[in-house]
């Protein structure tokens, strides 16, 4: 009876280095492809791409198998992310780079390696930091990478203002916008939110040639004009009037729609526009979406509206109180999902 046979292995690198010297190596290439913007030729290995990869197998399926091959045109990914791909599935390896790790990781979406992927995933989370974040958090958004975008927007409320000052936010799209404005935990101030939300939609006009309003348009509604100070409520105010950024109606002419929010506030007046959800409880403003304070949840030390007292009526969502108080200071537990009053210092 045949014994079975056992299967030996040799010495893996120098197997790896021979494989990562056909990469980009013109000699016996049977494809060349035309890369990137800079249009740059690469040669590669038809069947070692075919097994390794089912993009590459259905797209070169179609090219001819004879005479002198013609080039296949990539035009939308860099030649130095495709290179880092023929580099792993050449070898199972790749060298990836903070500059460029980003456009890996898209290629590797973009030709289904989830091996690469995962490699790039884990090194982005490595080397993430504010300058990458918002890049990275676009690429999550695109591409539904939950675990990526989870990441990033914990990243983002830890250094908020750092992240508002980066080109990267001025850069996102709406949709990777949103998920930023609706965080309860940005460790910033709403005005300041507030005016990197009016530089982004400034960038995105110019970039599309339309106006600053109808760019704001999908993201405005998440921007929490109740935590304005009446200070910053009016300067805002003034600014709506010369550069619209949230849209507002009037019901009665001659009422200012976004003063009428500051009147509601306090019990007065009538509310009559911004268009967005929430509704300050006890008050007729229905124009703009009234939950806790961004920081509220840090347990940081935050005012409440002036003559508020232990019982009064809390104008935000989890019973935290208004801000823009110059009398009173309350606190709460940062690990509270709904704060609660723990008790009243007194004036201040």
């Amino acid at each position: 009876m045949e014994t079975p046979g056992l299967v030996v292995h040799g010495e893996a690198e120098p197997f790896s280095t021979a494989l990562r010297s056909l990469i980009n190596n013109p000699q016996y290439s049977d494809v060349r492809f035309v890369v990137g913007q800079e249009q740059r030729e690469v040669f590669a290995h038809r069947c070692l791409l075919a097994c390794r990869c089912n993009f590459f197998q259905r797209l070169l399926g179609m090219e001819p198998g004879s005479g002198v091959p013609s080039p296949v045109v990539l035009s939308t990914v860099p030649a130095e992310a495709f290179l880092a791909v023929l580099e792993f599935l050449y070898t199972n390896s790749v060298k990836l780079h903070y500059h460029s790790v980003l456009e890996v990781l898209t290629a590797a979406v973009e030709y289904g390696l989830e091996e690469l992927r995962e490699l790039c995933l884990e090194f982005v989370v490595k080397v993430l930091d504010v300058e990458l974040v918002c890049e990275a958090l676009q690429v999550g958004v695109t591409f539904g990478l939950g675990p990526l975008q989870e990441r990033c927007m914990t990243f983002i409320e830890a250094h908020s203002q750092e992240v508002l000052r980066t080109r990267g936010f001025l850069e996102l799209s709406a949709a990777a916008l949103l998920p930023l404005l609706r965080s309860d935990k940005l460790c910033v101030d709403e005005a300041e939110l507030i005016r990197a939300a009016r530089s982004w939609a400034r960038v995105g006009a110019a970039v599309l040639e339309r106006p600053v309003a109808e760019v704001a348009a999908p993201v405005v509604r998440e921007l929490r004009l109740a935590l304005l100070a009446p200070a910053e409520l009016s300067a805002l105010e003034e600014q709506n009037r010369r550069e619209p950024l949230i849209p507002v109606r009037s019901e009665e002419p001659g009422i200012d729609p976004l003063r009428s929010v500051e009147e509601g506030r306090g019990g007065h007046g009538t509310a009559h526009g911004l268009r967005a959800e929430g509704a300050l409880p006890g008050s007729a403003v229905t124009g703009f979406p009234c939950r806790w304070s961004r920081s509220w949840r840090h347990g940081n030390v935050m005012p409440c509206r002036e003559g508020t007292r232990p019982g009064a009526p809390c104008a935000a969502a989890g019973r935290a109180p208004c801000p823009a108080s110059i009398t009173a200071f309350w606190t709460c537990r940062s690990s509270d999902p709904a704060p609660q009053f723990e008790r009243n210092p007194g004036p201040t």
